[in-house]
């Protein structure tokens, strides 16, 4: 089959067929023991996964441990990947976003707890700390609202904002026409919007 680009794992036919999920080919051969293409997944993505990560996260010590159990993830549950349910891209993204969320609440439990305990006293915390609590109890805000939106606004929006992709990029990962694309991000926005009360 004739390839007319290559969008950052897709390959992109120049009939104007779907595009082919390299991605998601490479996790279904992770599914049966591959370690090439293991290799390979891991090389395409990581990078971009712990961009991902640490933006959630903001330390970088963390988010490297984080990205490592992410890929162990990926490579012991592979065969749940469910390729009539979105591209492969979007399930490792997704997965490595709700890794980077449970390591904030584990965190937060754990100064919580310290707090409760008296070791800690978060009045006379540095102000880099309680800035950093800050954007981690805002990241997982953003979190609980985004898994309020339908899985296509979800998708849409976690790539682009999360994966870092333009419009035109996603509606090539996800097989879906620029104008669904530019519609679900438009009213999911506006949902979260509404969910995380932020006035219009």
């Amino acid at each position: 089959m004739l390839v007319d680009m290559v969008i950052d794992g897709i390959d992109v036919p120049e009939d104007g067929t779907d595009p082919v999920d390299v991605v998601g080919n490479l996790i279904h051969r992770t599914a049966f023991g591959d370690r090439d293409a293991f290799a390979k997944l891991y090389d395409m993505l990581s990078p971009r996964m712990f961009g991902l990560i640490l933006r959630v996260l903001i330390d970088r010590a963390q988010s490297e441990e984080v990205l490592q159990e992410v890929f162990l993830e990926v490579w012991q549950s592979a065969h749940r990947f469910a390729p009539h349910k979105g591209q492969g891209r979007s399930w490792l993204l997704t997965i490595a976003h709700r890794r980077a969320i449970d390591r904030v609440r584990s965190s937060q439990a754990s100064s919580d707890r310290d707090v409760r305990a008296g070791f800690r006293d978060l009045a006379t915390a540095p102000a880099d700390v309680a800035e950093q609590v800050e954007l981690r109890i805002e990241a997982e805000r953003v979190a609980d609202a985004l898994r309020r939106l339908s899985d296509s606004q979800r998708e849409a929006i976690t790539l682009a904002y999360y994966g870092g992709y333009s419009q035109s990029e996603i509606a090539a990962l996800t097989g879906s026409p620029l104008g669904t694309v530019k519609t679900r991000m438009r009213d999911g926005l506006t949902r979260l919007r509404v969910e995380m009360g932020v006035a219009p």
